[in-house]
C-alpha cells in the first residue's frame, strides 16, 4: 500500500514521543449521545460484546466484534471460555443464552432487549484463525439474530487472516498469529466498522494525525485495580476538543489480550486504522486499557474478576460506563420534544466512606425540583433526593466506584449528566487463594483443571 512506509515512519516517532504528556481527566464533549458504539478484538471482543447487550440504550447505534462470542459465553467459567467459546464453538448453547439475556433484561440486571432492535453490528472472523476459531462467530451471529435484523449485520469471514486486527497497510503478514496481533491484510477493518454503523462518511486522513489530538487520561478517576491499568487512550479530533464547535460522535474500542500499552506500547492505540476515520469525520475514540495484573492481560468475559463480569454492575463494565458518561456530559444531544434543559450538576465529590456506605455532594442546579444519583450507570436513589447529597449503601469493602447525578425538574424530566466522581470504600479485600501456577487460566492451558457437573 502507498502508506505503508510512512505509517511505519509515523508509528515509530509517535511511540517515541507519546509518553510526553501527563495524564489528565477525560474532558467533558460534545456528544451527540444517540451516536456511541463499541468494538473489540478478542477478549475486547467478548467485551464489546457485554458492552453492546448490558448497556444497549448507550450502545444502541452499533458494535463491531473481531473474534469474539455471544454473550455470556463462558458463563463464569475458565474451562468454557478456553473450551467451547474458543477452540470447540459446537458445544455453544446459544439458545440458552438467549433466554438469559431476555430473563436478565426482565429482571433488570441489563437493559432492556428491545433497545438493540436498532443497532448496526459488524462481525469478523478471520477464517484461518486458531484461537477464536470462526464457528464461535458463527454462533455469535446466531445469537445477534435473536435480537438485531439481519439487514443490520454484516458479517465478514472470507479473508485469510490468523487471530489480528485487521488493516490495510499496518502490521504483520494476513497469517501471522504474534504480537502485537494487528496484521495487514489489504482490508480497512476500522474503516468498514465505522461506515457500517455511521453510513457514508468522509475520506479518511491519512496524514500525520496532530500529536496532540492523542490523549492519555486517568483510568483510576474510574476504577483502581480490577484488571484495569491506571491510564486509558483517547483520541480527540480538534473540533471536538472542549471549546470546539462541533457535535461529535463516540467510539469505544477495546484491544485483545496481552495487547495493552504495556505490552505493545501504543501500537493499538495509533496503528489500527480507527483515528484517520475519527479524525475526517469528528468521532471521539475511547481506548480502555488492561493491566498486566489482569489475567493474561484480557477483558473480564468469564468472571476471572467479578461473578457479576457480563451485568451492568460488573466493575470494569461500571468504570466504562462511567467513562461514557464523562466524556458525553459536554452537551451536545438534540433535546427531544418534552425533555428538559437543566443543566448539569457542578461540583460532585465524595466523602465519609465506609466498609458499606459513601456520601455523595454536589452543587444546586437552578430550576432543579430533585435529583437523581447513579452508580455505574444504574440510579440508586428509590425516591426523589431533594438534597444536594446522598448516601449510597450497600457497597462491598475497599472498592472503587464513580456515581454521577442529574437534576431534575418538576415534570419529572432529568437534565444533563455530572462528571463523575469515584471513591473507594474502607475495609480490605480476603487475600486470593494461594495458586500454585499463575492463574486459573495458566491452569486449563496447562491441562491440569477439569471441569465436572
Amino acid at each position: 500500500m502507498t502508506f505503508r512506509f510512512l505509517r511505519t515512519c509515523v508509528a515509530i516517532a509517535a511511540l517515541a514521543s507519546g509518553t510526553a504528556f501527563a495524564a489528565v481527566n477525560l474532558p467533558q464533549l460534545k456528544i451527540d449521545k444517540t451516536q456511541t458504539t463499541v468494538s473489540g478484538l478478542s477478549s475486547g471482543g467478548f467485551m464489546a460484546v457485554q458492552l453492546h447487550v448490558a448497556y444497549s440504550a448507550t450502545f444502541a447505534k452499533g458494535a463491531g466484534i473481531v473474534a469474539g462470542g455471544p454473550f455470556y459465553c463462558a458463563e463464569g467459567s475458565i474451562v468454557n471460555a478456553t473450551g467451547r467459546c474458543m477452540a470447540s464453538p459446537a458445544g455453544i448453547p446459544t439458545s440458552s443464552l438467549v433466554t438469559t439475556t431476555n430473563n436478565w433484561a426482565t429482571q433488570g440486571v441489563i437493559d432492556p432487549v428491545a433497545n438493540l432492535a436498532s443497532s448496526k453490528v459488524y462481525l469478523f472472523s478471520g477464517s484461518i484463525d486458531s484461537t477464536v476459531k470462526p464457528g464461535v462467530m458463527d454462533a455469535l451471529k446466531t445469537y445477534y439474530n435473536s435480537f438485531v435484523p439481519a439487514a443490520n449485520v454484516v458479517y465478514k469471514k472470507d479473508i485469510a487472516a490468523e487471530h489480528a486486527m485487521i488493516t490495510d497497510d499496518f502490521g504483520s503478514a494476513c497469517s501471522t498469529k504474534a504480537s502485537p496481533y494487528i496484521n495487514d491484510c489489504n482490508f480497512d477493518l476500522a474503516g468498514a466498522m465505522l461506515q457500517h454503523f455511521y453510513g457514508t462518511l468522509n475520506p479518511r486522513n491519512n496524514a500525520a494525525l496532530p500529536e496532540a489530538n492523542f490523549v492519555e487520561f486517568n483510568q483510576s478517576q474510574f476504577i483502581t485495580g480490577h484488571g484495569m491499568a491506571p491510564t486509558g487512550w483517547a483520541y480527540i479530533p480538534q473540533a471536538c476538543q472542549a471549546g470546539g464547535s462541533a457535535t461529535c460522535r463516540l467510539h469505544v474500542v477495546f484491544h485483545g489480550c496481552q495487547q495493552n500499552v504495556t505490552l505493545v506500547q501504543q501500537k493499538y492505540v495509533r496503528n489500527t486504522g480507527y483515528n484517520r476515520w475519527a479524525d475526517s469525520n469528528n468521532i471521539v475514540m475511547i481506548y480502555p486499557q488492561t493491566s498486566t495484573q489482569a489475567t493474561n492481560s484480557c477483558w473480564d468475559w468469564w468472571g476471572y474478576d467479578s461473578a457479576n463480569y457480563s451485568k451492568k454492575s460488573g466493575p470494569q463494565m461500571v468504570a466504562i460506563k462511567a467513562m461514557v458518561d464523562q466524556v458525553s456530559a459536554g452537551g451536545g444531544t438534540t433535546t427531544p420534544p418534552g425533555t428538559t434543559t437543566l443543566a448539569a450538576p457542578t461540583g460532585v465529590t465524595t466523602s465519609n466512606a465506609t466498609t458499606t456506605s459513601m456520601n455523595i455532594s454536589w452543587n444546586a442546579v437552578t430550576g432543579a425540583a430533585s435529583y437523581n444519583v447513579y452508580r455505574g450507570g444504574n440510579k440508586v436513589n428509590a425516591t426523589a433526593v431533594s438534597a444536594t447529597n446522598y448516601t449510597d449503601t450497600g457497597l462491598a469493602a475497599a472498592t472503587t466506584y464513580a456515581w454521577t447525578v442529574k437534576a431534575v425538574n418538576g415534570s419529572g424530566a432529568e437534565g444533563a449528566v455530572s462528571a463523575a466522581a469515584s471513591g473507594t470504600t474502607t475495609g480490605t479485600t480476603p487475600p486470593p487463594a494461594t495458586c500454585f501456577t499463575a492463574s486459573n487460566y495458566a491452569h486449563v492451558t496447562a491441562g491440569r483443571a477439569t471441569q465436572s457437573g
